[in-house]
């Protein structure tokens, strides 16, 4: 895995969210921008981490954050759980691990004795200049949000 490192400016990119439209990092200049992926829409840990977030968005936004969900779901999955629970932030749909790949989150991960490759729960904070500001590599799923405020 070639992840994106503290100092790093997050090269460009694109991809659909929940309900198709294009998303552009561009989209995020001058503002502080959580860029969370996980695994895979309505999976236990994955709900648990991003009704956390959803639960802490306002403290969030007051801190100046925007956020961006990612996984590796179709745009139909995405939409199905953010509507399932009301999440006020997009997820992206990235099926060609176009952002995925851009982070470097895409590597090899062991699960009950087996070994496969998959997306690794990771977070990043990028400042209003597009550098990555804080990774956090051990998420916390239930208290996700109280790492990114300390």
């Amino acid at each position: 895995m070639n992840t994106l490192k503290v100092g790093d400016t997050v090269p460009a990119f694109s991809s659909k969210d929940q309900d198709g439209n294009t998303i552009n990092l561009s989209d995020y200049s001058g503002k502080k921008l959580i860029v969370f992926f996980y695994p895979k829409a309505n999976t236990p840990g994955c709900t648990v981490e991003a009704c956390n977030l959803r639960d802490n968005y306002a403290e969030l936004q007051a801190q100046g954050f925007d956020l961006l969900g990612v996984s590796a779901d179709s745009e139909k999955r995405q939409a199905n759980f953010r509507n399932k629970f009301e999440f006020p932030f997009p997820l992206l749909a990235d099926e060609d691990h176009t952002v995925i790949n851009t982070f470097g989150v895409w590597g090899p991960k062991k699960f009950m004795g087996r070994e496969y490759d998959g997306i690794h729960r990771m977070t990043f904070v990028i400042d209003a200049n597009g550098v990555v500001e804080k990774i956090i590599e051990k998420v916390k799923t239930k208290d996700h949000a109280a790492q990114l405020l300390d």
